[in-house]
């Protein structure tokens, strides 16, 4: 056997070994994700009247209550689990904090674009649609997929509440640029976007800043009656599993939403499918190639590629359906966005354990 041979077999060998010490509810989680959507299609199909119940409550405009206990219960653990004493050597690296500003806020939003204009050039809604997936940056549940790739939680969290501000001050200019401004600097058609950055604000400030907070409380509170080392040894490890369990509820919850637009219309969701396939290996492969050649180490890295390539489809969603309303196609472009985004990074999470033991040697620990 020769040298190259014996050495993929060997990271064959240690990527197994990594993926058996995660917990059965991470390893097969795309698993437990497809039988999520699943579920959530049949019961949008099966019960017409279900939209209206889940909405009958909203917690802002075009967000249900149930929508945002999913997302509660999704981002509180991982939150919780972040060491906020230690932020501030993350703010120190400069180098992480202006290449992520730039990947999420430049570049992402000019791929999607690319592809949403090079892909669908006669259909103007779903075109839309993916370009307001594009700018929606993310904010939810990359801290899960950062988390299971055994990422940096202080960096996460620090990029997460960047990107969180950045939407607050530019989302609504950034419509306009790239929906209305830059179009016809090209000579293509383009359609108006109004958009209220007080309700970008306010869907920022609920779905992040209520767990954001209660994370931060919780870890306070808890090491100072109880210490460090029972709170990570003993509360994380009944705490984390949750995290997990909002997200495959959400899923569910999104999913009975549009049940019926989604599996009436397969042609448009491939249609879709295809420009976000492509932006998510465009955004993540280049993060993480970057992330190696500036020299960050893995856990920086990962949190790069992931923060990059993921989206805040929960905003776009909000954004689509308060604009253009529930069954228009941009709605549905925002809806197909998690079906593609949430099975793709998850893959993803698994590429980057394996790129850890090929381009990291010296790392060789996960987090769990």
């Amino acid at each position: 056997m020769s040298e190259s041979q014996t050495a993929q077999r060997e990271d064959s060998i240690n990527l197994a070994s990594v993926i058996t010490r995660l917990s059965l509810l991470d390893r097969f989680l795309p698993l437990w994700l497809g039988l999520a959507m699943i579920i959530g299609i049949g019961m949008g199909r099966s019960i017409p009247s279900l939209g209206s119940h889940l909405n009958a409550i909203q917690v802002t405009s075009g967000t249900s209550l149930p929508i945002f206990l999913g997302l509660l219960v999704m981002m509180y653990p991982v939150l919780a689990k972040v060491r906020y004493d230690r932020i501030d050597t993350v703010t120190r690296d400069r180098k992480l904090l202006v290449t992520s500003l730039v990947l999420n806020w430049l570049v992402g939003p000019a791929v999607m674009f690319t592809f949403a204009w090079l892909l669908l050039p006669n259909l103007p809604t779903y075109r839309t649609g993916l370009i307001i997936v594009g700018l929606a940056r993310c904010i939810a549940m990359v801290l899960i997929w950062n988390d299971l790739s055994g990422g940096s939680r202080e960096a996460a969290a620090v990029l997460v509440a960047l990107n969180s501000l950045f939407q607050i001050f530019a989302f609504a200019f950034l419509g306009y640029f790239y929906l209305k401004v830059l179009p016809g600097w090209l000579g293509l058609n383009s359609q108006d976007l109004n958009l209220s950055v007080f309700k970008i604000a306010e869907t920022v400030g609920i779905f992040l800043g209520v767990p954001l907070i209660a994370g931060y409380l919780t870890r306070t509170w808890a090491e100072r009656l109880k210490g460090r080392d029972w709170y990570e040894t003993k509360f994380l490890p009944r705490l984390g599993p949750f995290a997990l369990y909002g997200l495959l509820y959400t899923v569910i919850i999104l999913f009975a939403l549009q049940g019926h637009t989604i599996t009436s219309r397969p042609g448009a969701v491939a249609r879709i499918a295809l420009p976000l396939l492509c932006y998510f290996a465009i955004m993540w492969f280049g993060s993480f190639a970057l992330g190696r050649s500036l020299g960050l180490p893995y856990d920086r890295t990962a949190t790069l590629a992931f923060t990059a390539a993921g989206n805040n489809f929960e905003l776009a969603i909000a954004v689509a359906i308060g604009v253009f309303g529930v069954t228009s196609g941009e709605a549905l472009a925002g809806v197909v966005g998690p079906l593609i985004e949430v099975p793709v990074l998850v893959g993803l999470v698994y590429v980057s354990l394996w790129a850890k033991r090929r381009f990291f040697p010296i790392s060789n620990t996960v987090q769990l």
